[in-house]
């Protein structure tokens, strides 16, 4: 089925909404991050959910410090921790030490309080910082548009693949701009709808798309992320796959020597490439900061050796690095090895 997306531009808001924009404004921040090189802004939006400074936002690169800048609507600053994140939902929650400050109610699913979805021809509004309009007291960019459809999205973020897979509101405002990520759209009268998604380009039809992830399907996570109580699904189901497991590959499998593994958070930089290497033929080079395995941000080289021993034997495995100010995809064919038995469980 195809299914054709209208883009359009901003629209001049009536202004009986005056009010409702002064009073959803004080409930988004400003959040600026890792980054800071072209194509790999240093900046999102985010929304808090609670009057003790927990921030919903958009899980990616920014987030992969440990600390974060987070700036309130009036300007003032805070020094933000990420308290957990989902990345299969793109969703982090971050906390700023401050009380009685203004937020979204979100309410906890077990006890009946959920958020309905809205259907297509919804009137909405959209709140993001875009392209860093606003880094201080300023307010952040809004844009009016309608929900054109509800659908999941057949869609890949540049050269890889989105990994949220529900059903999304398509929107035919131009909203998903850089940094725009993590903000929110709303009805009309300032109920909360969903949360702005990453920039993705339709793989078939090459067009940008303009989209927001329903709060409903972020709803559970953002309680028990808060409440201290979540377990990311996706790392509950890699356990269990990989549970007793020996790693079936090293990143010497491939060509690549990383730089010692020293601390926590060592950046998973490339130390130096093998001669006559998968990774050599690649294109690979030493001082390359590897950013994704798959569609699997990298926010550390820990984290990296991890994914590649995870890797099943043949296919190939896709790496997005950075090299100076720009970012390159490369494909690496997997080798066929056999599984070793896995270990006990104790």
């Amino acid at each position: 089925m195809s299914i054709c997306f209208l883009l359009g531009g901003p629209q001049l808001l009536p202004a009986a909404d005056d009010e409702m924009i002064a009073e959803v404004q004080p409930k988004l921040v400003k959040i600026f991050g890792a980054g800071g090189l072209r194509n790999l802004y240093s900046y999102n939006t985010g929304f808090l959910i609670s009057s003790e400074g927990h921030i919903a936002t958009i899980w990616n690169h920014v987030l992969d410090q440990n600390t974060v800048t987070v700036i309130l609507h009036d300007g003032r600053r805070y020094e933000g921790k990420v308290l957990g994140a989902e990345p299969g939902l793109d969703l982090a929650i971050v906390k700023i030490e401050e009380t009685q400050l203004e937020h979204f109610e979100i309410g906890d699913p077990s006890s009946g309080s959920t958020f309905p979805l809205a259907a297509p021809g919804t009137r909405i509004v959209a709140f993001s910082n875009m392209f860093k309009v606003a880094t201080g007291d300023e307010p952040v960019s809004v844009i009016q548009g309608v929900i054109a459809a509800r659908t999941k999205l057949p869609t890949r973020r540049g050269a890889y693949e989105s990994s949220f897979p529900g059903e999304v509101y398509v929107i035919d405002a131009i909203t998903n701009n850089p940094g725009a990520g993590g903000g929110i759209v709303t009805t009309v009268d300032g109920r909360l709808l969903g949360m702005i998604g990453k920039e993705v380009k339709n793989a078939d039809l090459n067009t940008w798309v303009n989209y927001a992830i329903p709060i409903s399907h972020l709803q559970q996570a953002m309680t028990e992320i808060m409440t201290g109580n979540f377990r990311s699904s996706k790392n509950t189901d890699d356990e269990k796959k990989t549970a007793g497991r020996v790693p079936l590959f090293h990143s010497t499998d491939f060509g690549i020597v990383m730089l010692p593994n020293v601390v926590p958070r060592t950046p998973a930089y490339v130390d130096r490439i093998l001669p006559g290497s998968a990774a050599e033929v690649a294109g690979l080079k030493p001082n390359d900061l590897i950013l994704f395995v798959g569609d699997e941000l990298v926010q550390s080289c820990g984290e990296f050796l991890d994914q590649i021993g995870r890797l099943e034997s043949g296919g190939k495995v896709k790496l997005i690095v950075r090299r100076e100010n720009v970012l390159i995809t490369s494909e690496l064919p997997i080798p066929r090895k056999s599984r070793p038995p896995a270990k006990p469980l104790r």
